[in-house]
């Protein structure tokens, strides 16, 4: 036998290794296959995000019932959840034991959870119960695997409301608020050995539960190793719910469902198609894009829907119906998202709001619209520069003028303050008479009844906030000819300046005199989240909130120089007191760079500013600490209370090199993409690109730019430019180019001073 050299035997193995590793299909990752649905389930300080299971803006989510990702328990399997905030709509419970251990809820200790977009599975290890779980639009399927001897129990709760077997299903309702019901239709392939219902912790052997925690009892045959059910979910009807769960499940199977989920999720994920990056990094962003898909929801059902704005069953009339949208987070970002890769959608949810408003009783504008109605939920009323957004950049597939009516009624006939629904009152003629909101003097008791007993005026966030508004309504007037309209909100879009401090360079609070309001110190005067001046963030969060005109802010600053310092101040103040002592002051305002605080929406566009007062490259900059530092693929990866995709979207701007930040403008401001290349695929089936050439973590700062094809020294963009297809080509180095985008004439554009 020829030995082999120890050269020859080499190349032979390496040769072998070859030929293995060729034949070794290496499986691609898809986008769905990104998400990390636990990324922020620990919160830092206030509401985590949840892992929520469903398909793109449909009317049934759920998610584990616990309270954060450190939970040691789940209270039950969900069957619906009726809000972003994780509260379930009924229990599922399944069970083997003793019967006198039974009970509305089981709480469960559980282990080998998995969970992705579209599906779910879980072992409940004390129970020896295999969970798997897959879902549709309005309707799911859960498969239980039994392993302890003896008979197998479904407990079926309605928190509030009632539950029967028909001989066939149970069926049954939950009570939300505002008269409105969530009804379930469920129906299992193994049929029941007996019937009974849970009363005072004991079974009885009737079919129908009604009143607190109504439980049905389904109880199986000893050996029952397997069980399958299907369920639909409706706010119509238990006809509706029945009919959903069969047009959705009857007839499919776990893993048709888990496909179909799949795909239906990587079509709306591939929308945006990214090249480069890490997979953490690709993690962060399908993961924020995820998220904004889990707001507002579809509630048309079979051209059918129920509306809580004025409780009655209406035709769709072939448009489908949002509603679950809180638009003062999501104007900023998310809905600005919604035009560029689904406009089609966000005309609907505008049409949605129209017909929100005209079902109320004053055809105001909604706020707050959730499933149960508009909570009419924090300041001001920035759905109007959701409309304006949407007609500027080309989508006409809603009503224009009835939205104007709507919108123009929310802001002058509504009441400004905050968290109330009440008609406008002194407070508001305060406003009209004298352009800002006046602060309660010092030991004054609060008088006016429209004001709500915690929320408190927020008299400096509710006059920044109405003056963009009013410019947001002046837009709206002047595509509709009302020329006095117009005259009259773009007048009053400048209130902002009546509390402008030039002394301090801050929005400072003032009484009904006119005087400042002081002493004061911008970081804690306001009681707890400085809501009787500011609302949830302090003063040096809303010394930027002038978002429609921040050349006029730059001028009140007293030029480019001082602005760009304040703006550098922001990034640098100390807290000014402990963690413990700020956060039990301003527990919104986490996510803390100096006083920027990354975890509140109205700090969301202050990064951008740099745009425009000359140095972008402080934008770049900014902006990629700021997405490296707090967004993160992690269990709390999010830096603060992510309201179902306002934050989120921000996070997939900015990944991808540019943001939108005035709402209402057609205009989008650069900043410093993370990825080689981004494609959005429009709706019109053309593609716009951004390409960042020698991009890195080091590679942060734009060196060159061209926008088709042509040489751009400017900052931004106007919607136009890509709305047809296109690229933006970026020269990335890891020094900045502090010349390019630094002249006046390079500036986003924004009002000018009048």
């Amino acid at each position: 036998m020829k030995i082999l050299s120890k050269a020859k035997f080499l190349l032979l193995a390496l040769a072998i290794i070859s030929v293995s590793c060729s034949e070794t299909k290496i499986e691609e990752k898809e986008s769905v296959d990104y998400v990390n649905p636990y990324m922020g389930n620990i919160s830092h300080l206030l509401v985590p995000t949840f892992p929520t299971i469903h398909l793109p803006n449909s009317l049934l989510r759920v998610c584990p019932e616990r309270r954060d990702f450190t939970g040691d328990l789940i209270n039950g399997l969900p069957l619906v959840v009726t809000s972003h905030r994780g509260s379930s709509a009924f229990n599922l419970s399944p069970f083997q034991g003793e019967e006198k251990d039974i009970k509305p809820v089981i709480s469960y200790s559980y282990d080998q959870e998995k969970l992705t977009p579209y599906s779910y599975s879980v072992y409940l290890d004390e129970q020896d119960t295999e969970v798997r779980y897959a879902l549709s639009h309005q309707a799911a399927l859960y498969e239980l695997d039994f392993t302890q001897d003896g008979p197998a129990y479904l407990i079926l709760n309605s928190r509030n409301g009632s539950m029967k077997w028909d001989g066939e299903a149970v069926s049954g309702y939950q009570s939300l608020d505002n008269n409105t019901r969530v009804y379930l239709y469920l129906k299992t392939e193994l049929t029941p050995e007996s019937i009974s219902v849970l009363k005072e912790n004991s079974l009885v052997k009737e079919t129908i539960a009604n009143g607190r925690n109504a439980c049905v009892v389904l109880e199986f045959e000893n050996g029952t190793k397997n069980l399958i059910l299907r369920y639909g979910i409706s706010f119509i009807s238990e006809d509706q719910a029945k009919n959903n769960y069969i047009r959705e499940v009857r007839d499919q199977d776990l893993k048709s469902l888990w496909a179909e989920g799949r795909r239906i999720w990587n079509e709306a994920l591939d929308k945006l198609e990214i090249q480069g990056g890490t997979d953490n990094e690709r993690s962060v962003f399908y993961t924020s894009l995820y998220r904004t898909y889990e707001r507002p929801v579809c509630i048309s059902e079979d051209g059918n829907y129920y509306s809580a704005f004025d409780g009655t069953v209406h035709s769709d009339k072939g448009t489908p119906f949002y509603t679950d949208d809180w638009i003062w987070d999501s104007y900023r970002a998310h809905h600005p998202l919604n035009i560029l890769i689904d406009p089609k959608k966000e005309e609907d949810i505008l049409h949605s709001f129209v017909e929100m408003a005209t079902q109320m009783e004053n055809n105001w504008w909604p706020t707050f619209p959730e499933i149960t109605g508009d909570s009419r939920r924090m300041n001001s009323n920035h759905g109007v520069a959701s409309v304006i957004d949407a007609y500027s950049k080309g989508l006409k597939g809603f009503d224009l003028e009835k939205a104007y009516l709507a919108c123009k009624g929310a802001i002058m006939e509504k009441t400004l303050a905050p968290w109330s629904g009440m008609p406008a009152g002194k407070l508001d003629q305060f406003y009209r008479d004298h352009g800002y909101i006046p602060a309660l003097k010092v030991g004054k008791i609060e008088d006016i009844p429209e004001v709500h007993s915690f929320e408190k005026r927020q008299p400096v966030a509710v006059t920044l906030g109405t003056s963009y508004d009013e410019w947001c309504l002046s837009q709206i007037a002047i595509e509709l000819g009302e020329t006095d309209d117009y005259n009259y909100f773009m007048k009053s879009s400048f209130n902002y300046r009546n509390l402008f401090n030039s002394e301090t360079g801050f929005f400072h609070p003032k009484d009904n005199d006119g005087k400042f309001v002081e002493p004061f110190d911008y970081k804690f005067s306001g009681g707890m989240g400085a809501r009787e001046y500011y609302g949830e963030n302090n003063a040096w969060v809303y010394r930027w909130d002038v978002q429609h005109n921040v050349a006029d802010l730059i001028s009140l600053m007293g030029g480019k120089e001082n602005f760009i310092e304040n703006l550098d101040a922001m990034f640098s103040e100390p807290l000014g007191r402990s963690k413990y002592a700020f956060y039990a002051k301003l527990p919104d305002h986490t996510g803390n760079v100096g006083q920027f605080s990354m975890a509140n929406e109205p700090s969301l566009h202050i990064p951008y500013l740099y745009n425009y007062a000359g140095q972008p490259w402080k934008t770049q900059k900014r902006i990629r600490k700021l997405i490296n530092e707090w967004f993160r693929n992690d269990l709390m990866g999010v830096p603060g209370d992510e309201d179902g995709g306002g934050m989120s979207a921000f996070v997939v701007f900015s990944a991808m090199g540019f943001y939108p930040v005035t709402p209402g403008m057609p205009v989008y401001n650069i900043g410093s993409p993370i990825f080689e290349k981004s494609t959005i695929h429009l709706d019109n089936g053309k593609d716009f690109v951004i390409t960042a050439k020698n991009v890195s973590y080091e590679n942060k700062y734009i060196q060159s730019a061209t926008l088709n094809g042509k040489l751009i020294d400017k900052p931004w963009f106007n919607h136009s430019d890509m709305s047809e297809g296109g690229e933006l080509i970026l020269e990335m180095g890891s020094k900045a180019n502090k010349t390019w985008g630094s002249l006046v004439n390079d500036a986003p554009p924004s009002l000018k001073v009048e």
